[in-house]
This record gives structure tokens, C-alpha cells and sequence, in this order.
């Protein structure tokens, strides 16, 4: 099994996930924030378990997300292209070093850590791959090994990463494939079963409000 390390973008919160608004009235602009950390959390921590795994890396600028992520492991590299989230990705990889480096969504709470190190080791079968997420259109996981990573994250992305030469996976990892952009992929994930930092946060805000 290849040694991965994982790199992770973090964005300012105050601009991270604003079509995600599945908080209920009357809640604060602070709690989209502990929704956005709390989805960072769980992903991290998933990956940091991941067998596969020797280390993650997340590229971030905001001192909260930097607190939580180190707190559970994980190192920080500063976002110093700052030009957006592929540049981002590509220095996160070239801080991260090795020969197999793979870039993950931030967004993934019902990612099991078996789940991201079936899809890294099937990952060998091509110098990249990528895991296309639950519409099939967006990109999830995207993995390189002795090639640069060639990030093409956005709108449409499985299409152009496909276009850029890198193989599609597909497997049972239903957590991995489901990141969460909207309230409705919020829903889908808690069914699929949510980590431990979004389930605390959900059942919080429920008593917020109850």
C-alpha cells in the first residue's frame, strides 16, 4: 500500500459555503460557521484514521480552522498563492511531498476512513484518478502519483479532470462521493451517518431551537 498524504482546502469562513443554509430561524451567522468547521472536522478526521494515510495536510488562512484541524492531528500550510481553491491545492501538494498526494473535499462528513483508503489504493491503477461526487459531475478525491496533481476542482470538474487524463473510480464509498454544497446534501449525508463533530453540532442546534 502506498504511502498518501492528503491535502485539504479550508477557505475563510465567512466565505466558505454559502448556499448552505439548512439552519433553522433565528439562529446566528455563527452557527454556519460551527456547521462549516464541524464538516471540516469530520472530514479530517476520517482521513487522518484512513490505514492508507501517513499524513494531511490542510491549506487554509483562518485561525479557526487552523485550531480545529491541528488540534485533531493534522499540519497547516498558509493559503500564499491565495488565487483560489486549484491553486491552493496545488501548493498543498507541494508542501505535502511524496510520491502519492491526494486532494479531498473539505465537505465530507459521512466519509468512512475505509471508504478513502479503498478508493486510494484502487488510485495505483493510473498516475491520476479521481472520484466524481453523488451528481457525478463535481469531484470528491483527486489522487496523483510521480505526476504533478493538476487540480481542476469547480463546477463540472469530473468532466474536466476525465479531459485532463485522469481515470474515474467508482466503489462503495458512498460517504466519500457525498460532499455537502446544500441543505439537501446535509439531509442525504446525516442518512448515510455523519461524524462525530457534525452529529454534536446538528443535535446542538436542534436544542437551540427546540
Amino acid at each position: 500500500m502506498l504511502p498518501w498524504s492528503v491535502v485539504i482546502p479550508a477557505k475563510r469562513l465567512a466565505v466558505a459555503k454559502t448556499r448552505l443554509t439548512p439552519l433553522p430561524d433565528g439562529l446566528s451567522g455563527s452557527a454556519h460557521a460551527e456547521l462549516v468547521l464541524a464538516l471540516l472536522a469530520d472530514t479530517v478526521a476520517a482521513a487522518l484514521a484512513a490505514p492508507a494515510v501517513t499524513g494531511v495536510v490542510v491549506v487554509t488562512d483562518d485561525p479557526a480552522a487552523a485550531a480545529v484541524v491541528t488540534g485533531l492531528g493534522a499540519r497547516t500550510v498558509p493559503d500564499e498563492p491565495d488565487r483560489g481553491l486549484n491553486p491552493a491545492l496545488a501548493h498543498g501538494a507541494r508542501a505535502a511531498g511524496g510520491a502519492a498526494v491526494a486532494a479531498l473535499s473539505s465537505d465530507l462528513p459521512a466519509l468512512r476512513p475505509e471508504e478513502l483508503s479503498a478508493a486510494l489504493t484502487a488510485a495505483v491503477s493510473a498516475p491520476r484518478c479521481f472520484v466524481a461526487d453523488a451528481q457525478g459531475t463535481g469531484t470528491t478525491l483527486l489522487t496523483a502519483t510521480g505526476v504533478e496533481l493538476a487540480p481542476a476542482f469547480g463546477a463540472g470538474s469530473a468532466a474536466r479532470h476525465r479531459t485532463g487524463g485522469a481515470l474515474p473510480l467508482t466503489g462503495a464509498w458512498p460517504g466519500l462521493a457525498r460532499d455537502v454544497d446544500t441543505p439537501e446534501d446535509l439531509r442525504a449525508a446525516v442518512a448515510l451517518g455523519v461524524g462525530r463533530h457534525t452529529a454534536a453540532l446538528l443535535a446542538a442546534l436542534g436544542d437551540r431551537t427546540g
